[in-house]
């Protein structure tokens, strides 16, 4: 089993920045791939970004192409979301998720296999 956990979350202005991060433990994940995921309250929740097992591929949804960073340390086992730039529409709940079979491409939430708990992000104009 993997458990993941979240932390970083918090209040900011528009144009601001934070730094989400993604300890996991357990089984290690350092092969497979990583991704963070987005939930706004009322809507479903949506791919924000994912990295391959090595950290070589990266891929991001075209909402935040150029302002989000998505990055991993193995010898930590900790996953991270650089978020510059940020905007009130990014306001929501973020989690990190990986799997057994997923790629960086994979947005669709049923093929991870392991979430984190989430950590809230509000952005205010």
């Amino acid at each position: 089993q993997v458990q993941l956990v979240e932390s970083g979350g918090g209040l900011v202005q528009a144009g601001g920045s934070l730094r989400l991060s993604c300890a996991a433990s357990g089984r290690t994940v350092s092969t497979y791939a990583m991704a963070w995921f987005r939930q706004a309250p009322g809507k479903e929740r949506e791919f924000v970004a994912a990295i391959s097992w090595s950290g070589g591929s990266t891929y991001y949804a075209d909402s935040v192409k150029g302002r989000f960073a998505i990055s991993r340390d193995n010898a930590k086992n900790t996953l991270y979301l650089q978020m510059n730039s940020l905007k009130p529409e990014d306001t929501a709940v973020y989690y990190c998720a990986s799997g057994l079979r997923v790629g960086i491409r994979t947005a669709a939430t049923a093929e991870y296999d392991y979430w984190g708990q989430g950590t809230q992000v509000t952005v205010s104009s």
